[in-house]
């Protein structure tokens, strides 16, 4: 299963798009839609056309994450909830999460609530963060 444009556009929406490099929340080099940038990449100025393209190329290995440690069914609106889950905060996060318990236990509705769990950074609570994690959680409950 692959994100769909829905689970793209999800993601595209709370990463926002920044044409030049910055600093994430946790200080870390990023550009275009939340792209964390590797050693030996350099950018000044990116296109929305680039940008995406690096998305599509990071989900990559946000939808591998998911396939290797879900083992139930999942719908499309699941998948693409998790693959925003896994872009934001990572594939160890989510491979250790009460949310991949319980969903691999069957217990969709007990994951569906761990979702907004994941809203902080250090100690904070941070508005922007509990906003998309309870988009996610709209979008995991959407049959």
């Amino acid at each position: 299963m692959r994100c769909s444009d829905a689970g793209i556009a999800l993601i595209k929406e709370f990463e926002g798009f920044q044409p030049q490099p910055y600093d994430d929340l946790g200080g870390k080099p990023t550009v275009g839609f939340g792209h964390l940038i590797k050693q030996g990449e350099s950018f000044s100025q990116i296109s929305e056309s680039q940008a995406t393209s690096l998305l599509c190329s990071d989900l990559v290995t946000a939808e591998a994450c998911i396939e290797d440690c879900v083992d139930v069914p999942l719908t499309q609106n699941q998948f693409d909830a998790l693959c925003s889950f896994v872009f934001n905060l990572g594939c160890l996060k989510l491979r250790g999460s009460t949310l991949l318990r319980h969903l691999n236990n069957g217990a969709y509705d007990l994951a569906a609530d761990e979702f907004q769990k994941w809203c902080r950074v250090g100690q904070n609570q941070v508005e922007g963060l509990l906003r998309r994690r309870l988009a996610e959680k709209l979008l995991f409950e959407t049959p």
